[in-house]
């Protein structure tokens, strides 16, 4: 694994999970954003990223070289970019929706959806 793509990484999932928590809903969404990037290039990067040898098999040969990369974890990450977009453009439209019909920007503001006239769950949340 390269050391300095291992670091970058690590700062998308620092850096995601810190915009995560923020209390506005266009940095969760860029938190979220970050972070489906850091899982990314984290199977990435479990797959080898030097080009010793390509991920071919041979006709005379049953298994891959010795230095070559793991196509499956490449495969993964074209599937995971596609649903990590999909989900994104769907939090994008729920935020816009809150923003627009709730007038809310921040999470704290999204309870004015709640109903104040219904008692509340036992228990309470």
């Amino acid at each position: 694994m390269e050391p300095w793509l291992a670091v970058l990484s690590g700062l998308f999932f620092s850096a995601g999970i810190y915009l995560l928590l923020a209390p506005h809903l266009l940095r969760a969404l860029i938190g979220f954003a970050l972070f489906g990037n850091a899982v990314n290039l984290l199977l990435f990067l479990s797959g080898r990223v030097t080009r010793d040898a390509p991920p071919i098999i041979g006709e005379a040969e049953t298994a891959l070289k010795a230095g070559a990369a793991n196509p499956l974890p490449q495969a993964l990450i074209l599937t995971a970019i596609v649903i990590s977009f999909s989900f994104f453009a769907f939090l994008l439209v729920l935020a816009w929706r809150a923003f627009r019909d709730l007038g809310a920007e921040e999470v704290d503001g999204l309870d004015r959806a709640e109903p104040r006239d219904r008692p509340a769950p036992p228990g309470g949340y």
